[in-house]
């Protein structure tokens, strides 16, 4: 039994099948759309991913100036997984990703694993660049003069948190902060269905809606726009590399660490 869930399948078996199955015409075959522009952009959007804008306000306010040292490590550390990818990819020459390349080096079980790891990574890691887009999306519409209702810029969970907070801060006679009314006002607001309240981040189920057609429609058009969207990244980042530089402030470098390290490990970017 334990030898059968440690299986592996060699680089020959495994480019064999595949081999075989396209001469075959399966079903499952995967045409080769991607050219190394394609493939580059698509390593870029993964090394450089949405947190450096989702994530990166909550990591600077927590680990002060010296995020900048996560920075380094996160590039030396991406630059090593990169290699590691690259490596795999020139042996194993096969669609499949990780779970290719475990089933090879560690077996089937470790495969499973790690298939359903990285399912659960891309469906989570979705949830959370939808909703910081969400945050930017109605911040970007209130400076247009268009408010939408709070119940349809977040979601339950985040709702009731928010209103228990609320109520637990009348109880112990506290004065409501902004934050705290404007979560009082939102669940007051909320529309009611069979006695429960609704709340529906609009903006982030739409863009995730969006997301998972263009998957649908086929890579021809995923690329296109992934390809879009990467160009329209770097030049976003490098515009603010230029415009900060000259905003640079030494005196703001200390406390370099004010939460000390372990907040900077904390982090995420």
């Amino acid at each position: 039994m334990s030898r059968s869930l440690f299986r592996k399948k060699s680089i020959h078996k495994i480019i064999k099948d595949a081999e075989e199955g396209m001469d075959e015409g399966h079903h499952g075959s995967l045409s080769k759309v991607l050219t190394v522009r394609d493939l580059t952009f698509m390593g870029i959007a993964a090394v450089v991913g949405a947190g450096v804008f989702s994530t990166i306000g909550a990591a600077a306010y927590n680990g002060g100036p010296g995020i900048s040292l996560l920075f380094v490590i996160t590039a030396i550390t991406c630059g090593f997984s990169a290699l590691c990818y690259a490596e795999f990819a020139s042996r194993v020459p096969i669609s499949g990703s990780a779970y290719t390349y475990a089933y090879v080096s560690f077996g089937e079980i470790i495969a499973w694993i790690i298939g359903w790891a990285l399912i659960l990574e891309y469906a989570i890691g979705n949830i959370v660049v939808a909703i910081s887009w969400s945050q930017y999306f109605d911040n970007l519409l209130v400076k247009l003069g268009i408010h939408l209702p709070a119940w349809a810029t977040t979601d339950p969970a985040t709702a009731t948190f928010a209103y228990e907070q609320v109520q637990s801060a009348l109880a112990k006679g506290q004065s409501l902060t902004n934050d705290l009314i404007f979560a009082r006002d939102a669940w007051n607001s909320a529309p009611m269905i069979a006695g429960t309240r609704i709340f529906v981040n609009i903006p982030a189920f739409i863009i995730v809606v969006i997301i998972t057609w263009l998957t649908y429609v086929g890579i021809k058009e995923s690329k296109r726009s992934t390809n879009a969207m990467v160009v329209f990244k770097i030049a976003v980042i490098l515009f603010v590399i230029v415009l900060g530089a000259f905003s640079v402030k030494p005196g703001n470098w200390s406390p370099f660490m004010p939460n000390g390290i372990e907040e900077i490990g904390r982090a995420h970017v």
